[in-house]
């Protein structure tokens, strides 16, 4: 099949019909212990989904949030929903604060779930009064086959409303990130997404012989448009994990042999991490390529990955509001420039003044796009629009310049979000989190550098007067609010943080001297004492093993060194082993340094008599402050319950 550039724009409903139509009894969706679905199967129940959403009295105005796991059910939830209604993918680790105010300010009409699933998204839905529909599949059906099931169903809708959506109308609703405030909600339209990935799938050279091997999520666009949507636009397949593992990585290479796969840098990184293991599946694998997105990559990474995988890595660049890729570097035979996210995707790509003007070349400023994919404008937002765009530019809030050959290079960013391996996050959540904690006056969170991740979660606390912070029971209370990504990694105890001269917070001058600060830290960790205590050495020469490092001292936290979720992971497996009992990975995540875990895990045998017993003083330092947060809380809890009565 041949999918020529002026072909017509349509909506998902017919695009993935013309797919079958050519290309019946290919397959179009793969996942590991599923047999595939072909492109005339993923035809049909992509109008099957629609019928019975319209059944339910779901149409194309309506939107339906999806809180469901990575893999190919999902894949065919989002196409189905997208194709007869508006799809909102939700992030499934959301506490329920989150899910409240995403299904709130999106405006649902219903929520799509798992049968059985019993997330917080279930009771916020019920409370705000959506329809819960329940996804329910049977073993051994076909990769995305499932029942959709309602109990709650309205009237079925008016012909008006029902049936397949056009190109101009909403298809996909995604929040993204602002600076100072929550965040903005991105409607993209079927004609944004099919060009969007139709100018992925033309920049990469998809056809019908290739295959995706895709761990990223789909529910942010990086996973949905310029992987999934680019895969069929161009008649291929896709292999549908269920989630990202450096070791069910390998696995599914050797078993699904794909031609090229996508990822963000912490997980490039994790996989080289372990290629030594796996080198005859990599010199077996017919990877075409490899793009690498969504965060900056190291060069020493790039050039580490083409070694193990034996195929060029492309870094490319985009934005929700794009519909994914807006810039990439081109495939061989064409020049790829180190540090460069590439030349432009399908748009035009230019670098603004603050006016407005382009700037000369090589010279930096803001990074400003336009074109067929984008997005119209914020929903219900004028404010953000009139500071978005710019004579029909879209102004990305990102910093850099574009070279004599027109390649584009990213500096840095105008914008206060924190780029967290690929996952952004609004640093004004975390301040709205954290501010109903008892010991904080004012929560300030900014991004600070990490070498794997790129940027990392930290926040500034300012004391309330006479408290104690405690950095393991602040981190506690933010994961019950927040998603693991958005949880700090690093807190910072502060008398005050630096203002303008109007009052408002200066979040980047913050972030610069606390940063700082901390690389400071790690680098005089070397000099520091080697624990004594003897559970303390068996986690130090953990951290050592995984970290790769053995420079670091008890009081050093483990993200500051360089770690991440994924090799917090394989600390939790090997501690496991090491001491012979499960160490979950709550505990390592609120407990980020050798002193902290050893007087945990300590206390949870039960005293300081067994071999591994922790530093009394630390573990008395975290009696004391866990002793004086409950006191707080109690008084905090006594005073709500006074005014309330």
């Amino acid at each position: 099949m041949t999918v020529t550039e002026d072909a017509p724009i349509t909506g998902l409903s017919r695009l993935i019909a013309d797919r079958a139509a050519a290309r019946p009894d290919a397959a179009a969706l793969l996942a590991p212990d599923r047999t595939p679905l072909t492109y005339r199967a993923l035809a049909e129940r992509t109008e099957e989904i629609g019928q019975a959403l319209n059944t339910f009295g779901i149409g194309r105005p309506h939107r339906v949030a999806l809180v469901l796991p990575n893999g190919p059910d999902l894949a065919t939830a989002f196409l189905g929903t997208a194709a007869y209604a508006q799809s909102a993918p939700l992030n499934p680790a959301y506490r329920e604060q989150e899910f409240a105010f995403y299904l709130a300010d999106m405006r649902a009409d219903a929520l799509l779930i798992e049968a059985g699933d019993d997330s917080p998204a279930v009771a916020v839905a019920r409370e705000l009064g959506l329809r819960v529909i329940e996804l329910s599949s049977r073993p051994g059906t076909p990769a995305g086959v499932f029942e959709l099931h309602c109990a709650d169903r309205g009237t079925p809708v008016a012909a008006t409303d029902g049936g397949p959506a056009g190109p101009e109308e909403t298809a996909l609703i995604l929040h993204t990130s602002g600076t100072t405030d929550r965040p903005k909600l991105v409607p993209l339209t079927h004609a944004n997404l099919h060009v969007a990935a139709r100018n992925t799938g033309a920049a990469f050279a998809l056809d019908e012989r290739d295959l995706c091997l895709n761990p990223m999520p789909l529910f942010h666009a990086h996973g949905l448009t310029s992987t999934l949507l680019a895969t069929l636009v161009r008649g291929a397949g896709i292999v549908c994990t269920p989630g990202f593992s450096d070791t069910g990585f390998y696995s599914w290479l050797e078993q699904f042999r794909p031609t090229w796969y996508t990822a963000v840098p912490a997980m490039h990184q994790a996989l080289l991490s372990v290629a030594d293991d796996h080198r005859e599946v990599l010199a077996a694998s017919r990877l075409r390529f490899i793009r690498s997105a969504s965060a900056p990559l190291p060069g020493p990474t790039l050039t580490a990955l083409e070694e193990a995988f034996h195929a060029p890595v492309i870094e490319a660049y985009g934005m929700t509001e794009a519909g994914s890729l807006v810039t990439s570097n081109p495939l061989p035979p064409g020049r790829r420039k180190l540090r460069s996210v590439g030349l432009p995707v399908g748009g035009p790509v230019a670098v603004l003044d603050k006016a407005g003007h382009p700037v000369p070349v090589g010279e930096s400023g803001e990074i400003a796009i336009r074109g067929a994919n984008v997005m119209a404008g914020y929903e219900a937002n004028p404010e953000a629009n009139s500071l978005a765009f710019t004579n029909g530019w879209l102004r990305t809030g990102d910093e850099g310049r574009l070279d004599e050959d027109g390649y584009l290079y990213v500096v840095g960013r105008s914008k206060e979000i924190i780029n967290r391996g690929g996952s952004k996050v609004a640093p004004v959540e975390i301040d709205d989190a954290l501010a109903g904690h008892p010991t904080v006056k004012l929560a300030v969170a900014f991004g600070v550098p990490h070498p794997t991740l790129g940027e990392d979660v930290a926040v500034a606390v300012v004391p309330r007067p006479g408290a104690l912070v405690v950095e393991r029971d602040l981190r506690e209370y933010a994961r019950e609010r927040l998603a693991d990504f958005k949880v700090p990694s690093r807190v910072f105890v502060v008398d005050d943080v630096p203002r303008s001269p109007t009052g408002k917070v200066q979040r980047l001058r913050l972030a610069e001297r606390l940063a700082t600060a901390a690389a400071a830290a790690a680098a005089a960790s070397g000099h520091r004492a080697a624990p004594a205590d003897p559970l303390a050495r068996r986690i130090a020469a953990v951290w050592a093993e995984v970290l790769g490092t053995e420079e670091f001292g008890t009081e050093d936290n483990f993200f500051d060194l360089g770690g991440n979720s994924l090799l917090l992971k394989r600390v939790a497996a090997r501690l496991g082993e090491q001491l012979g009992r499960d160490v979950p990975f709550l505990t390592l995540t609120m407990c980020p340094t050798v002193e902290t875990l050893a007087a945990h895990l300590a206390e949870e045998r039960g005293g300081s008599d067994g071999p591994g017993a922790a530093a009394p003083d630390a573990r008395d330092r975290l009696d004391r402050g866990r002793d004086r947060l409950r006191r707080q809380l109690d008084r905090r809890r006594a005073g709500a319950r006074k005014e309330n009565s």
